[in-house]
């Protein structure tokens, strides 16, 4: 069987360059731009930039830069999808640890455009040691500014050579934090007040929201699925069905993205803050709520949990009737994409072990629902008797007897010794769920002040353990 290569010639203009080669990049932002290229003459070739070394891992160059996707999951109708795509975008890949030179020459190609990146959440990050004539430097940010700068002189500062920046970090205002890092190294630099002015006015750093489930590389299938394509393909990637890129930009982009006549889920938008609201309130939160309930029932996976009668049915209430109407959206554009996350939830080709989301559980907590919880509050002058459940099945995951826990080394010591005092009677459950709830560094405020939650979620704590989670979640509704 042969190895996959381009059948189609390099005919791209580089409109794109890409940091990062990982599976989440190529299966979510190449694929939306080898969409936009079939639909509109957008016509964007990619090169994508591996920013760090890799040892001897391959570039997407052995296959002349195409690779296949396979999109799974269900649709708006609930059926089930299966598409396999050739992604003909990618033009090339430069390691700019071994080839500095080929990296610093992408910035003086006249028709680039946009710059993508993903980094991870640690890499918008600066430092006072990277020097200008590192080759390169190890932060990405001094590496892009590096960039930039490279063509700010190549074309004398000429205001048409901006760059649009799209950076996809998992980080708030991802937009400005990448700005900041990058008028740093400016200052750090010396490299001018022109250039700085440049970059405050020739490009646009925007920032965005990425939502799709990219699950790599299918290497308990690839033989099955290689069979099927009749090609050996080392970069073949996965992904659930499910796409939302929201972009905060100048009304410009919609045009410069051939955004009204790709027909993809892509949202230019004026305010960010709403929609991160809503995936944060609804998928982040609506998983945060559900994996300790259905860790305590016995679960292994989220398909296993929403499929579960009463598990399932908790997720619902809690969705509609506490997390939705706390959210600055309008309510219908709130149920349809719960309504998605359910069937993103119910994925068949997608084993999410509930485990593997209980990482960090109670600082999830803080971030993913609380503000929901505080807001029911605020708006009925109760507690809401679903997310409270969820706190106290979050408190109870941390006895440690349900599943191995992976936290905070300082969270997991603390609960270890205050569950041994509740064992020996040195003090009860209530007088340690006050003490947890008192913790600022984790919530941001001391919510055993809030007048009646310690009781509530004491009570609900002690009602699972007399009941078990079943029982009470079915007098719960």
């Amino acid at each position: 069987m042969q190895s996959l290569h381009r059948e189609q010639p390099f005919n791209l203009p580089i409109r794109f360059i890409q940091f990062g080669e990982g599976n989440f990049l190529r299966a979510f932002v190449d694929w939306q731009i080898d969409l936009l290229n079939e639909r509109t003459d957008l016509q964007a070739g990619v090169v994508v930039v591996r920013p760090l070394a890799l040892g001897n891992k391959p570039l997407l160059d052995v296959q002349d830069g195409v690779y296949t996707t396979l999109v799974r999951g269900l649709n708006s109708a609930g059926q089930a999808v299966r598409e396999f795509r050739q992604i003909q975008c990618v033009q090339r890949e430069v390691d700019v640890v071994a080839d500095y030179a080929g990296y610093l020459a992408l910035a003086r190609n006249p028709d680039v455009q946009f710059i993508v990146s993903n980094t991870t959440e640690a890499g918008i990050a600066v430092n006072d040691s990277d020097a200008y004539q590192d080759a390169p430097p190890t932060t990405f940010p001094a590496k892009l500014t590096r960039l930039l700068h490279e063509r700010f002189m190549h074309f004398a500062g000429a205001m048409d050579k901006g760059v649009v920046l799209l950076p996809c970090e998992l980080i708030d205002d991802n937009g400005p934090a990448l700005k900041a890092a990058v008028l740093h190294f400016a200052a750090w630099w010396q490299l001018g007040p022109v250039f700085q002015q440049w970059l405050e006015q020739a490009c646009t750093f925007c920032s965005t929201l990425v939502d799709r489930i990219v699950t790599g590389y299918p290497q308990e299938e690839i033989a099955e699925l290689e069979a099927e394509l009749g090609y050996r393909d080392q970069f073949l990637v996965t992904a659930e069905h499910f796409y939302l890129w929201v972009i905060e930009g100048p009304a410009w982009l919609a045009q410069a993205l051939r955004l009204p006549q790709g027909g993809l889920n892509i949202q230019l938008v004026e305010d960010i803050r709403p929609y991160k609201q809503q995936k944060v309130g609804i998928l982040n939160g609506g998983h945060t709520s559900m994996v300790p309930v259905a860790l305590l029932a016995g679960l292994e996976t989220v398909r296993a949990a929403v499929e579960d009668a009463e598990v399932g049915a908790f997720l619902m209430r809690a969705l509609s009737q506490e997390i939705i109407p706390s959210l600055p959206l309008p309510a219908a554009q709130l149920d349809a994409f719960a309504a998605e996350v359910l069937r993103r939830f119910r994925n068949p080709a997608i084993q999410h072990r509930l485990q593997s989301i209980a990482l960090n559980s109670w600082s999830k907590f803080a971030a993913r629902v609380l503000p929901q919880l505080l807001s029911c509050h605020a708006r009925t002058g109760v507690f809401p008797k679903h997310l409270v459940t969820a706190l106290a099945a979050t408190f109870l995951l941390y006895r440690g007897d349900v599943i191995p826990l992976v936290d905070d080394a300082a969270h997991l010591a603390w609960f270890e010794q205050a569950w041994a005092q509740v064992a020996s009677g040195e003090q009860s459950v209530r007088d340690l769920v006050q003490q947890w709830l008192a913790k600022r560094n984790v919530w941001g405020r001391d919510l055993s002040e809030l007048s009646g939650l310690t009781d509530s979620v004491s009570q609900a704590v002690l009602d699972i353990e007399q009941m078990g989670i079943r029982r009470y979640l079915r007098h719960l509704a």
